[in-house]
């Protein structure tokens, strides 16, 4: 049986997954992340949790926050990053411009990444940068 909780792709195993996969991996990744960090700091209530959810993974928020972490990455992130903003994605929402969602789409990719090479404590030393002052309540 294979642990997908526990999944470490090799570099060669990474390179062949497409950005578009990285960033659709990355996306429940970060949404796993901002659910398990409402529930820790106090969202008890189902509308609450889902309000500061969706306030959290909207592709502007998601911007927003990837700048945070763009001076910590390492030269390989930033490639990874880059990768992912470079995507071609088809379709972008309404609610947003191309450069956004662009922006969002790398961290996405970036996480799926981080998340498919095992390194699930540079995820959440990212994440926590990321969340640096944001306040759950």
């Amino acid at each position: 049986m294979v642990d997908y909780f526990s999944a470490s792709l090799s570099g060669d195993e990474l390179c062949a997954v497409s950005s578009i996969g990285l960033a659709h991996l990355g996306d429940a990744v970060y949404e796993l992340l901002v659910r398990t960090y409402l529930c820790v700091h106090g969202k008890a209530t189902g509308k609450g949790l889902h309000r500061a959810t969706v306030e959290l993974v909207c592709a502007p928020k998601q911007a927003e926050l990837a700048e945070r972490i763009l001076p910590l990455l390492t030269e390989e992130e930033h490639d990874v990053f880059r990768r992912g903003r470079n995507a071609n994605v088809h379709t972008i929402p309404h609610s947003t411009d191309r450069a956004t969602y662009q922006t969002a789409t790398a961290l996405e990719a970036l996480l799926g990444w981080l998340y498919l090479k095992g390194d699930k404590q540079r995820v959440s030393e990212l994440f926590d940068v990321m969340m640096g002052g944001y306040d759950a309540a």
